[in-house]
């Protein structure tokens, strides 16, 4: 039996991922470092690495950078869920250029969720998952406490659906999605709702 936790298992990476996206608000590389920096430690990520095909144990670490992101596209890792299982998970940037935020997207991929047994998804016509969410929610709020950002969303492949600028800092009254939404110095959060 495999584990939700191994790297060289192709089918904990594979089917989507189960995510927080952050708008990070500039294409700056300094503010995209504060945020990664501080969503890495707030999601307590066991590892830093650049490669999926070779175990933790069987590589070595690579710094929790930008340039590392740049360098392998993706910074993996380990995390524990709330539910305790220890499952992948990774990082990748989505630049922007000069018109428009750069996002970075923490994720956990539905593989190793199925393979942690984490049920996720109710019939609806999109994945969800309360208890994601909710441990979604709370890691995005420690991040915003160290490094703020313009907008959160959580849910299954959601960065970009919406933008910090088209929300104009008003929270959807229907929401298919979470939102992490700063109002001033606060960070409000607004649970999937349909």
């Amino acid at each position: 039996m495999t584990s939700a936790a191994a790297f060289r298992d192709r089918t904990n990476w594979s089917n989507g991922s189960y995510e927080l996206a952050i708008e990070v608000g500039s294409s700056d590389d300094a503010r995209i470092q504060a945020v990664l920096s501080a969503l890495w430690s707030s999601a307590d990520v066991r590892g830093c690495f650049g490669r999926s095909d070779r175990e933790p144990e069987e590589q070595d670490p690579v710094p929790c950078t930008v340039e590392s992101l740049t360098e392998f596209g993706h910074l993996r890792g380990q995390v524990r869920l709330p539910t305790g299982h220890l499952v992948v998970c990774g990082c990748v940037a989505i630049r922007g250029g000069d018109d428009s935020s750069d996002w970075l997207d923490f994720y956990v991929p539905v593989g190793a969720l199925d393979q942690a047994g984490l049920v996720y998804w109710d019939g609806r016509p999109f994945f969800r998952s309360a208890v994601l969410d909710e441990w979604l929610a709370t890691i995005g709020t420690e991040t915003f406490r160290s490094a703020s950002f313009d907008l959160g969303v959580i849910g299954f492949e959601v960065s970009g659906c919406p933008d910090a600028s088209t929300l104009a800092g008003k929270l959807p009254q229907t929401r298919d999605i979470g939102y992490l939404l700063p109002q001033g110095d606060v960070l409000r959060y607004g649970a999937a709702n349909t």
